[in-house]
């Protein structure tokens, strides 16, 4: 299982969510991918707006979190408890 987080520089609820993430500490991995600089991977995966974390188990998306949200929603995306 890992977490798939698309970003761009230019975006700034990417970065707030970016900084949330190192508060939060994930029991996955987060890989980080800018839209930009991976057009081919946002493609892929049809990412239409950033931010947008992808929940991945053994190469397919079983989950998906499009957009700005508060910490309480992402931990109980990530099933961290508060």
């Amino acid at each position: 299982m890992k977490i798939i987080r698309f970003t761009a520089e230019w975006c700034q609820p990417c970065k707030s969510l970016a900084k949330m993430l190192t508060e939060i500490q994930s029991p996955v991995p987060v890989e980080v991918v800018d839209v930009d600089d991976n057009p081919g991977l946002a493609e892929k995966y049809q990412i239409r707006s950033v931010p947008t974390m992808l929940m991945i188990s053994s190469g397919n998306e079983v989950d998906r979190l499009v957009g700005s949200h508060s910490k309480e929603k992402i931990q109980t995306w990530l099933k961290i408890p508060k």
